[in-house]
């Protein structure tokens, strides 16, 4: 029973977490867009690749969310090793995109230091 009922509610919240993951990107993707804009106009420059990358990051751990939960439903070894690359692929850009997070950060403070007399 518990498992009949697994089977039907998992599908809807993967999908959900899929969607979120979807928005996110959209949102920061198109927010990132505007920022890069309104910088070429007023001729100040802005950080916009930390705020994207921010995003990226985000909408990946929705991505792992959905994958994870897909790890429920698997009934035999071919889709789990799938799920299980795909899983690791994720894992991976979460950290590159991390890695490069924090290099901007350092970036930007160096800037910072530079600039104060």
């Amino acid at each position: 029973m518990l498992e009949r009922l697994i089977e039907q509610c998992l599908p809807t919240i993967i999908s959900a977490c899929e969607l979120m993951g979807i928005f996110v990107v959209a949102v920061t993707a198109l927010r990132a867009f505007w920022l890069y804009c309104a910088g070429l106009v007023s001729r100040r420059p802005r950080n916009i690749k930390f705020y994207l990358a921010d995003g990226l990051a985000t909408s990946l751990e929705f991505k792992m969310a959905a994958e994870i939960l897909k790890t429920v439903l698997v009934r035999d070894l071919n889709e789990l090793m799938v799920l299980g690359a795909v899983i690791l692929l994720r894992a991976l850009l979460s950290l590159l995109i991390h890695i490069e997070m924090k290099g901007e950060h350092r970036a930007a403070q160096g800037n910072e230091d530079k600039e104060e007399p």
